[in-house]
């Protein structure tokens, strides 16, 4: 469903093709009176039936757009509505990765270009109750601190573009479960082996445990990629991964 651009330029809220019982109060969270449209343009991918309301994967393609400065991930019922707000500052605009739901509940990518309008898109997703309100599998096998920051991660180069994926172990406590804080990591970039930064990301507690990130730069983006991670603890965790054409390399982790 399309708005008109006069109409999202006007400034005006338009009505929710999803009607979701939350979208005027989560929009004014989000978009704080900015234009928005629903646009077909911007690609995101998610079930229909969430099998596991702690892992549920999304993924925003806005590759149609020109000129992406923000891509926001959230889901309107959820406690922690945004799980991702990604600025693709040379990379690719797409992100890919694994969100908790609490319930069924519109999932959207929201993505901000140069001319300030936000351009939606979004879908229903069935989920059962406590995917943000039950403890994480580390916490109840009780190894989670074992691990901490291990870093997993490859690239794969083809035609244009560059593929890399990564993961990081992490309890990614949302602060809903009784007796557990609230504790995720919160920050994460990508830079090139030059050091130059292509994308940054703020992260929020609806990221599913171990949480795992798939990010897409141009061809001559670099050979090897350095992925910086921060905790809402002041951890930092970090890898490098290098790329090569049909092969797949893991990170080395520090």
């Amino acid at each position: 469903m399309f708005v008109a651009p006069s109409a999202a330029m006007a400034g005006e809220l338009p009505a929710d093709p999803l009607g979701s019982p939350m979208w005027e109060y989560r929009a004014g969270q989000i978009f704080d009176g900015a234009p928005v449209v629903f646009d077909e343009v911007v690609s995101l991918s998610v079930p229909m039936i969430a099998e596991n309301q702690h892992a549920l994967p999304v993924t925003v393609d806005a590759r149609a757009l020109d000129s992406v400065e923000r891509i926001v991930l959230f889901a309107d019922l959820n406690p922690i509505p945004i799980a991702v707000d990604y600025r693709p500052l040379r990379a690719q605009a797409f992100v890919a990765t694994r969100i908790k739901l609490d319930q069924r509940t519109p999932v959207r990518a929201a993505v901000l270009t140069s001319d300030g309008v936000w351009h939606m898109s979004g879908e229903w997703v069935d989920a059962a109750g406590g995917g943000c309100s039950a403890p994480p599998v580390s916490r109840v096998k009780g190894d989670w601190a074992d691990h901490l920051g291990e870093m997993r991660g490859a690239a794969w180069a083809g035609q244009g573009e560059t593929r890399i994926r990564f993961g990081f172990r992490h309890p990614m406590d949302t602060g809903l479960v009784e007796n557990i804080p609230a504790y995720n990591i919160d920050t994460l970039s990508l830079a090139d082996d030059a050091g130059v930064v292509l994308g940054e990301m703020t992260i929020y507690g609806s990221v599913s445990e171990d949480p795992a990130f798939t990010l897409v730069v141009g061809a001559s983006a670099g050979r090897a990629f350095r992925i910086s991670a921060h905790d809402s603890g002041g951890l930092e965790f970090g890898g490098t991964i290098g790329a090569s054409s049909g092969r797949r390399l893991a990170a080395a982790v520090q």
